[in-house]
């Protein structure tokens, strides 16, 4: 069976469409709709959703206290003599009870507490937050590092596979020695390692941003121009100073001390006086002897007259309401409960003042850092036009004939190490100010353009 030219190279260009990598025919995905994703899809964002929810549950579980609580039931049984109480009423064939705090000054405060909890719930869920855009912007802008490093291997990989084809055959031919031959084989080697290291960490970075946000780790591919440019910053003690009043967790901390202090006023204002409303309905059954006991009134004689004898008289209605009333006297077990409280209180103010310090040292050593790297990507920068420029010149001395294979080996070598370098401080720069814009609370709007 013969198969024509055209044929022929149809189906190789069909053959290598399907071999292409699915992130290369992709459609590159942006900053912003990565990080949209990370915040509906991420499970950090839902974990904290749920404990917001119990704050908030908590809360109104205390609050609701003041509601009257309604219960009905019965409580049915067989009385032998006078009719005894079943579980603290009386038996009856049907009854209803309602209580509720009237004025509590102990859970009066609990529920402020509870109310400063929610808030504490809320301001975590922020910091979550913040925590998921930073994790999704340092992953793709990390991905978007090593595609781009990728392609210039695949660059230096084509030029390295052909200098150790031409230094091997200068071998053969006994121009180069056996020492050249293995240096270019080393040259071939080291850019082979490169390229496994950028694709391993590529994959390891779609499976993450995969599990962020949804989208399948073989079609996430990075859009670089997407990446907004970080505002500039300026040293300011002042403003390192300051941003921890910005922080969500700081604010987290202190109104998690401020939630503390207000249970130990629980705990110390349960030693005082409480009132309650209490209501209760029953229907009383009469086989359970309440009419032997609750005699009706009835004639009786008095030194020969009849006259009306008083007794107390017996009624299947019954319903009480009224206050109850509690004075505390003595109670030990209580006064040592407040004062575990006072201390749980002191703890979380402190832990408060070390979480506003630590904020404030760690912003200002961002300040300090994304300073230093500035300059260190200033020297990257040069260091890597020096070596492009070196390269370069080295090529048209190739060209004229007056230099050699192993020199533009070497300044191949060096221009690729140097653009790593490049790369591998402008990362760590992007780390540095994504860290300082989220000391800062502007790390949301730097993300997704808000304002």
């Amino acid at each position: 069976m013969k198969i024509s030219w055209s044929g022929a190279h149809t189906a190789r260009s069909i053959l290598a469409v399907m071999l292409i990598p699915a992130s290369l025919l992709a459609e590159p995905v942006s900053l912003k709709r990565v990080v949209e994703l990370a915040l509906v899809h991420a499970t950090g964002a839902a974990i904290t959703a749920a404990d917001q929810a119990r704050a908030s549950a908590n809360y109104f579980e205390l609050r609701n206290n003041y509601i009257p609580q309604l219960s009905t039931g019965a409580g049915l049984g067989y009385s032998y003599g006078f009719p005894l109480a079943l579980e603290g009423s009386a038996p009856s064939l049907f009854n209803v009870n309602a209580q509720s705090a009237l004025l509590n000054p102990s859970l009066h405060a609990f529920v402020k507490a509870a109310r400063v909890d929610s808030a504490v719930a809320s301001l975590k869920s922020k910091d979550e937050r913040n925590q998921i855009i930073q994790d999704a912007a340092l992953s793709y802008a990390e991905l978007a590092k090593w595609e781009q490093r990728l392609a210039r291997l695949g660059e230096t990989e084509a030029a390295a596979a052909k200098m150790q084809a031409a230094v091997a055959e200068r071998v053969k031919e006994g121009i180069d020695s056996e020492l050249d031959g293995t240096r270019a084989r080393l040259s071939e080697a080291r850019v082979h390692l490169r390229i496994a290291e950028a694709q391993g960490s590529a994959d390891v970075l779609r499976e993450h941003i995969s599990k962020l946000t949804g989208l399948a780790a073989a079609s996430i591919q990075t859009d670089p121009g997407s990446i907004p440019v970080p505002p500039a910053t300026v040293p300011d003690d002042q403003a390192a100073k300051a941003a921890p009043a910005d922080n969500p967790s700081v604010e987290a901390a202190v109104q998690h001390a401020r939630a503390q202090y207000l249970r130990a006023q629980g705990e110390h204002k349960a030693l005082l006086p409480s009132f309650d409303f209490a209501a209760q309905y029953a229907l009383l059954s009469r086989f359970n002897n309440y009419q032997n006991y609750y005699i009706p009134s009835r004639p009786c004689p008095v030194a020969g007259v009849s006259v009306l004898c008083t007794a107390s008289s017996f009624q299947q209605n019954n319903a009480t309401v009224g206050v109850s009333i509690r004075f505390p006297l003595f109670n030990a077990s209580q006064r040592s409960r407040a004062q575990a409280a006072d201390a749980d209180a002191l703890k979380a103010a402190k832990q408060a003042e070390a979480a506003r310090n630590q904020a404030s040292e760690e912003t200002l050593r961002l300040q300090r850092s994304v300073t230093q790297m500035q300059a260190a990507r200033d020297v990257a920068q040069l260091e890597y036009e020096l070596a492009d420029r070196s390269l370069t010149a080295i090529q048209t001395r190739m060209d004229a004939g007056t230099a050699t294979l192993h020199d533009l080996d070497d300044a191949r070598s060096q221009a690729s190490e140097r653009f790593i370098t490049l790369q591998d401080v402008s990362f760590e720069l992007e780390r540095a100010q994504l860290g300082l814009l989220r000391s800062s609370g502007d790390l949301e709007k730097w993300a997704l353009g808000t304002q």
